[in-house]
């Protein structure tokens, strides 16, 4: 059993809470804290109804701050779950602290940071990795293996979107969305890009073209409602990575746009196509299309095709291969805990991390300069996930 402490208990903690709790077997959370005392309060108080309706887990304790938890010898693992800004102090003081740390995502928010906090673990001996773990669920790990298994051949390129207009007519606190280490790439581009890497291995560089649409942004959510936040960050960007095996991917993600379909994600191989599920969730649906399926199709041009609803005709549904098909996340920090305790790499670790940030900030650096922009960072897939047959447990 691996002894977690969370630090931040904001709006993504719940998910955490529950799953800790609920389904994951091999891990425990002893303890949490938060700048705001309340949320750690009402955190505490969520785990207490889980067990009260039949939970098998002890009440965690409130640290009054995050070094109190790193002090801690009954802690092995610490979550961490702040804001992005906030990412990189807390895992550094958690590593000086001999703690392994698993990270929301991302890492850190630039390259700088995140490279002393890869030299640091090093130093110390200790584990790093973090979110997004969504690419463990069952949709990204079947697409995984239907590009592996050949269904669509070689892999020629992939394009994915995630179109939006911004976090504040539904967040809690979204002005950090608009502050640094935020903006629609690194907040959502992590979970895109880290399913890219998933899909198509290591990238080497980038080209990209930003802006910043908006000066300012009108929170229409409670408890913010009204007021106004100062836009310091790009918040449209479309880009193009270049992959190891020459592949390339079109990414485009903004706050700018209103639109109904947030996420779209297709891989192109040479013999066919597959939509993969939006690589927020866990699960699918999944889409093929291979040229067979299109024999009976009229041979004239498909401008002049009747318009139809469906923007899919002739794609089938691929049933899902593997477990977690629903919101799991704490799934790569429950998979860290297994690798600490068996001695085997974990799924989502570090140089995935730290790969995917390479992506991510380097889009702007393609942007200011012009020019294709080749990532410093190298990357080898983790291991794909097995069926086991215990929900919760780990291989």
């Amino acid at each position: 059993m691996t002894n977690i402490a969370m630090i931040g208990v904001g709006a993504i903690s719940g998910i955490y809470l529950e799953n800790i709790t609920r389904t994951f077997r091999e891990i425990k959370l002893v303890g949490l804290c938060d700048l705001i005392p309340e949320r750690a309060e009402a955190g505490v108080e969520k785990v207490r109804k889980m067990i009260e309706e039949g939970a098998d887990a002890a009440l965690p304790k409130i640290y009054k701050d995050m070094y109190e938890a790193f002090a801690d010898p009954e802690v092995d693992l610490v979550l961490n779950i702040t804001r992005p800004y906030e990412h990189f102090a807390v895992t550094k003081a958690a590593l000086e602290a001999g703690k392994h740390v698993y990270s929301e995502k991302p890492l850190a928010v630039d390259m700088d940071e995140a490279t002393e906090l890869v030299k640091l673990a090093k130093e110390k001996g200790l584990s790093l990795g973090g979110a997004p773990d969504t690419f463990m669920g069952a949709g990204i790990q079947t697409c995984r293996k239907l590009i592996d298994d050949g269904f669509i051949g070689d892999v020629v390129g992939a394009n994915v979107s995630m179109i939006c207009h911004g976090h504040e007519t539904w967040h809690p606190d979204p002005e950090f969305y608009y502050k640094r280490g935020g903006g629609p790439m690194m907040d959502m581009g992590p979970y895109y890009v880290t399913a890219l890497v998933q899909l198509l291995g290591e990238a080497t560089g980038v080209t990209a073209l930003t802006k910043k649409s908006f000066d300012t942004r009108l929170i229409t959510s409670a408890p913010h409602y009204g007021e106004t936040v100062k836009v310091d960050v790009d918040t449209y960007l479309a880009g193009n990575i270049l992959f190891s095996n020459g592949a390339i991917a079109s990414i485009f993600t903004t706050f700018d746009v209103h639109y109904t379909n947030q996420a779209r994600f297709e891989v192109y191989g040479t013999k066919g196509t597959l939509v993969v599920p939006d690589p927020n969730t866990f699960g699918g649906p999944i889409l093929l299309y291979r040229p067979e399926d299109a024999a009976s199709a009229p041979a004239v041009d498909p401008g002049y095709r009747k318009i139809v609803v469906d923007p899919y005709p002739g794609y089938k549904e691929v049933p899902l291969m593997f477990d977690y098909r629903v919101n799991s996340r704490a799934l790569g920090l429950a998979d860290m805990a297994k690798a600490l305790e068996t001695g085997r790499n974990w799924r989502a670790n570090v140089e995935q991390q730290y790969h995917v940030l390479d992506i991510l900030t380097s889009f702007e650096k393609a942007s200011k300069s012009g020019k294709f922009y080749e990532l410093t960072t190298t990357y080898h897939r983790s291991a794909p996930m097995q069926n086991n047959p215990m929900h919760g447990i780990l291989d």
